[in-house]
């Protein structure tokens, strides 16, 4: 039986973005990277708490999810940003190039289709910054169609918080349980 799926966003989970004044967290180091597409001469700075590796290691050798990439930054994401949080290489979900001046052309996140596609009816534990009531809304019905999905959004000025990784680390535990036909009670999923 595989885990559910860990769908895991770089730019505002990982990379929070700057606040007015142009400041991220005091968590979080500087790092130059250079994406593919991009000279060295013309790097791209982002900021990245060491914290995170650890704690989504955790989550992940323990096997309660199977981790792939769904951000913009695609391979660059298991070549450049993973290995600075200490991540071993992860596979992601190839998601085109779109010509969008929003992130929500028809109202929901313009990954979600190619997120569906991708999914088929394996269930999924999905984090990003950008979700919209319709996302949520597509989350509950494939939930009701025996797909379980959880979406978890974190403020992209914050980035991803202990709290969201316990929690999808619970859901993920409590999914594998009733699917192996055992139960567990909240207080053993919230002590792991």
């Amino acid at each position: 039986m595989r885990p559910p799926y860990l769908l895991l966003d770089i730019d505002g989970v990982l990379i929070p973005f700057p606040d007015a004044d142009g400041s991220t967290p005091a968590t979080h180091a500087r790092h130059d990277v250079v994406p593919n597409g991009r000279s060295a001469g013309n790097p791209v700075t982002v900021w990245l708490d060491p914290a995170h590796g650890p704690m989504l290691m955790d989550v992940i050798s323990a096997g309660f999810v199977t981790p792939v990439w769904c951000t913009s930054w695609r391979q660059d994401a298991a070549t450049l940003i993973g290995p600075l949080l200490g991540l071993p290489p992860l596979p992601h979900v190839d998601l085109p190039r779109p010509q969008i001046t929003t992130s929500h052309p028809n109202g929901y996140l313009w990954k979600r289709d190619h997120v569906e596609a991708w999914l088929g009816d394996a269930p999924a534990v999905w984090i990003d910054d950008d979700f919209t009531s319709l996302d949520h809304a597509w989350a509950a019905e494939r939930t009701a169609r025996a797909a379980a999905t959880l979406l978890i959004q974190p403020d992209p000025r914050a980035g991803l918080q202990a709290e969201h990784v316990v929690e999808a680390r619970a859901w993920a535990e409590r999914l594998l349980a009733v699917r192996a036909g055992a139960t567990v009670t909240p207080s053993e999923t919230e002590a792991a």
